[in-house]
């Protein structure tokens, strides 16, 4: 499938003269089947109409927008031709597979669809690379998965941007993918403002990549991030100062709570409605004026869908889907945006496992824009280029201060703890099986705490006795006992194959916690053991440092905390799109 020829919606050329209409109809059916051949090779291939030309391509071939070109904040490895802004895998990432994933659960959802669950056509949209050539949807590509990107700057130098429109601020080493409207009716001076702006701040990120070593750190009066818990803590840095200068999302005002403008706020969903809240009160980076919005908020929450909409216990999610597109459908019939960009710079959120799921009412929110989930598993979908690992945090009461904090190492006698949640999916019943029962005094592992099921104040006081604190995946692979091992400054130990990490694009988290894949369960011990005194006291001194980027404020968020490294995570994805209204 390295050519998109077989796409090419051309005139019937066979040489049948007046018996066309059959010769036609034979070559719709052979496109029809090209067609079906391809989304079954790779069911996200249906909407995959962003087109992204990379240096290494030959001229004319094109690779999915889905497909990331590498790039991001580290400082080792090389790459050529232009870079994403972000690193959009890394070894927490997992890669995407088929079929069942590294626990054995069947994988029951892999592409998009409609309502039904069924392909949907996506619409013809016009996309050209930044070095401007225009390739039509009859070029659709589908590229093989990408390797895990080399984290180095890159290497050619950033542009010098001028004045002028937001069309010509590209250059041949940017990789950003450019979206162009097929149909519009006059020129859009707004959006050639806004990406233009985008534009320069692109620029001045490239510029802190490159020369993290020869500048002194940016001055900033509440916090400077340095270190080695992030990946470049000088570009995030920048990009964040960035981002809190220029970025403007709008949020949409259709929809009623509770399943629209609301969510849970105390519960294991608990950043879905912290968010939502957060978002609808922001005053600095939200706008009421949506053209002069960079990012468009869908503002649903598929908890509150789950407690009204749905039917407990019949597994029918077809009404969450149906209310998510409808929404859609209200949304793009009442304003100009999501069709300007078929939803590329728009952006869900969602906290529960099912979110994934609902995504896919609409087939471009689920290829094309940017989806903020708890359940980030790469083997089902998740896309870290595109989409946003969102962290799982369990918050019992508004007082989050009271979750916070923990003894130094030489306080904490116990080697690693896990317990609660009972026999919940297909890696935890191996834990068990290894560790459990008592068969190791330094690895305490059990269902639930003796006596107490897994009570909030024995839990909390255990994990503040053990170094480690195990956080295997469930049923899905977000587990909220990472953020409550960083609260309480113990090093968390992520047990799970294809789950990518909250902000790993900026973190670097092998700095303060540790990665166990499941096939090595029966060597825990060992692994752990392995960590010396001397860098397990540096790794927990990280975990405390990085625990300000996983905090929710107990009033108005702050600067660096989980709501502004949620939006700093949306705006790096953003960075890497841009919309082109074309010249009247």
């Amino acid at each position: 499938m390295g050519s998109g020829s077989a796409f090419s919606w051309l005139p019937c050329l066979h040489g049948h003269g007046r018996r066309g209409t059959s010769c036609a109809a034979a070559c719709v059916m052979l496109v029809a089947l090209v067609i079906l051949a391809v989304v079954s090779v790779d069911p996200r291939a249906q909407a995959s109409w962003f087109l992204l030309s990379t240096s290494a391509a030959p001229a004319g071939s094109a690779a999915s927008l889905r497909q990331p070109s590498g790039g991001g904040w580290g400082g080792n490895g090389g790459g050529g031709g232009g870079e994403h802004l972000l690193v959009t895998s890394s070894s927490f990432g997992g890669g995407a597979r088929r079929g069942r994933n590294s626990t054995s659960k069947e994988v029951l959802f892999q592409g998009g669809g409609g309502v039904d669950g069924t392909a949907s056509a996506a619409p013809a949209l016009i996309v050209s690379s930044i070095s401007g050539d225009v390739v039509s949807p009859s070029r659709v590509a589908v590229a093989p998965a990408a390797a895990e990107p080399t984290m180095a700057p890159a290497p050619a130098p950033a542009p010098e941007w001028g004045v002028g429109d937001a069309a010509a601020a590209g250059s041949a080493d940017d990789n950003i993918i450019q979206v162009t409207p097929q149909v519009q009716r006059r020129r859009d001076a707004k959006l050639e403002r806004l990406e233009l702006g985008l534009a320069k701040a692109r620029a001045a990120i490239r510029e802190a990549i490159k020369n993290k070593e020869k500048l002194p750190p940016l001055p900033d009066k509440d916090y400077v991030p340095v270190g080695p818990i992030y990946r470049n803590a000088y570009a995030f840095h920048r990009s964040y100062l960035e981002m809190e200068k220029l970025f403007k999302v709008y949020v949409y005002e259709e929809g009623e709570p509770p399943v629209f403008h609301d969510g849970p706020c105390r519960s294991i969903y608990s950043t879905e409605g912290r968010f939502i809240y957060a978002m609808e009160a922001e005053s600095r980076m939200r706008t009421r004026d949506a053209g002069e919005a960079h990012a468009f908020f869908l503002p649903f929450s598929v908890v509150k869908m789950v407690k009204t909409i749905y039917e407990p216990r019949s597994r029918d999610m077809a009404p969450l889907r149906r209310t998510v597109s409808d929404y859609i459908d209200v949304v793009a019939a009442r304003h100009p945006h999501w069709n300007r960009s078929l939803g590329a710079d728009h952006f869900m959120l969602s906290c529960h496992d099912w979110g994934p799921y609902v995504s896919a009412a609409n087939v471009h929110l689920f290829s094309n824009s940017i989806r903020v989930l708890c359940n980030a598993n790469t083997s089902e979908g998740f896309d870290p280029s595109r989409d946003v690992s969102l962290p799982e945090i369990n918050l019992r009461s508004d007082a989050v201060g009271g979750q916070v904090g923990g003894p130094s190492a030489s306080r904490r006698p116990i080697l690693a703890f896990f317990a609660g949640g009972g026999d919940h999916g297909p890696v935890r019943p191996l834990l068990l099986k290894h560790w459990g029962r008592g068969q190791d005094a330094d690895v305490q592992v059990s269902e639930y705490l003796p006596g107490r099921r897994g009570g909030a104040s024995s839990y909390t006081d255990m994990m503040r006795r053990s170094r480690f604190c195990l956080c295997p995946s469930g049923y899905e692979v977000a587990s909220p006992r990472v953020v409550e091992a960083i609260y309480l400054e113990c090093v968390p130990v992520v047990i799970g194959d294809d789950y990518a990490l909250p902000f790993a694009d900026v973190l670097n988290w092998p700095a303060f916690s540790v990665r166990v894949a499941v096939g090595d369960i029966p060597r825990l011990k060992e692994i752990l053991a392995a960590v010396s005194p001397r860098q397990y006291i540096r790794m927990q001194r990280r975990v405390r440092a990085v625990r300000r980027h996983f905090m929710v404020s107990d009033g108005a968020p702050r600067r660096f905390d989980v709501f502004h490294m949620i939006l700093h995570s949306v705006w790096l994805r953003r960075l890497n799109v841009r919309v082109v209204a074309p010249p009247a």
